[in-house]
């Protein structure tokens, strides 16, 4: 089916009969957003937010659908104000193209949001949670399994995003000389990431782990299941632990500093790097920010500075 052709009833009903309508449906809408240019990340994010509300609702939804989901991501899976937002700016865009393809009569979601989501926000002006070295050591130690061991230890490390660790490959990984160089990514500069001994020892284990289960998976972290990992389930693991160890309030509606998220990893590492001394500019690149002063354009640091100075001031957690 091409993205001309209007999904007229009959074409809905001839999609049902081929048997996965949502599928094709999905791919036509992720075709229609990229005549519109929208960037592979936002694509990505509006291909996970939609499968996992079609999972559990059908295409032409109700009113009552769309309260229902609210609930389930709000209050039972506790997901963070801006996630929710999220999720629903998704099915906003989604709808909005089924308008125009004429499987829907009307997009009810702007009204949806406007009336169950304005006051859904969280202050900017909260700052997020800091932990200690101590509480990322015993964040590092609580799963059982080594695969979210050594993420939540590669994210304290390094200071990555959530999608720059999602789009890792294998082959990206430097064991040999500490460093990983990172995919293309709008608001990064510098890719090459550092990590130290500690961080390699436990990756060695957890690559073990993906060869003695035959994993071929490409990419450099996945689930249990060998499926490369996904931003749902870093954050669901991420506060689960972080809810285990006595630093996560679950309630949406409570304040940022009591909440741990995954971008509190990067946090961490910013806070911690300062705090043992290291330099600004060094900070600067690890964590991969545009330059913007006069100094700093003209402060030209290696990539053998970054590093030394790396080794030098990363806290260590005391991870075996």
């Amino acid at each position: 089916m091409s993205i001309e052709k209007t999904y007229t009833d009959t074409v809905f009903i001839d999609c049902i009969a081929r048997g996965n309508p949502e599928k094709q449906i999905i791919e036509d809408f992720l075709l229609d957003c990229k005549v519109r240019n929208f960037s592979p990340r936002t694509m990505q994010s509006y291909k996970s937010h939609i499968k996992y509300f079609l999972s559990r609702h059908p295409i032409k939804s109700s009113v009552q659908d769309y309260k229902d989901f609210l609930v389930h991501i709000r209050d039972e899976k506790n997901y963070a104000p801006s996630t929710v937002g999220n999720y629903f700016a998704s099915l906003c865009t989604f709808y909005d193209f089924l308008e125009w393809e004429e499987v829907v009569n009307r997009n009810i979601i702007p009204a949806f949001r406007k009336r169950y989501l304005r006051y859904y926000k969280t202050p900017r002006s909260e700052e997020r949670q800091l932990i200690n070295i101590e509480q990322m050591r015993d964040l590092v130690d609580a799963p059982s399994w080594i695969g979210y061991k050594a993420m939540f230890l590669f994210f304290a490390k390094t200071g990555i995003r959530r999608q720059e660790l999602i789009d890792l490959d294998r082959e990206d990984l430097n064991l040999a000389k500490n460093y990983v160089i990172l995919k293309p990514h709008p608001k990064r500069t510098n890719r090459t990431v550092f990590f130290d001994e500690e961080c390699k020892q436990v990756l060695k284990q957890y690559l073990k782990w993906k060869h003695n289960h035959e994993i071929k998976n490409p990419a450099l972290f996945v689930g249990k299941q060998g499926r490369r990992i996904t931003k749902d389930t870093i954050y669901e693991v991420t506060i689960e632990y972080a809810k285990k160890c006595g630093f996560h309030n679950p309630d949406p509606e409570g304040p940022l500093c009591e909440r741990f998220t995954p971008h509190c990893f990067r946090h961490f590492f910013t806070t911690w790097l300062r705090r043992s001394g290291c330099p600004r500019g060094i900070i600067q690149e690890l964590r991969g920010d545009i330059r913007k002063e006069a100094i700093d354009i003209y402060d030209h640091i290696t990539i053998d500075e970054i590093s030394e100075a790396y080794m030098r001031y990363m806290p260590k957690l005391g991870i075996k």
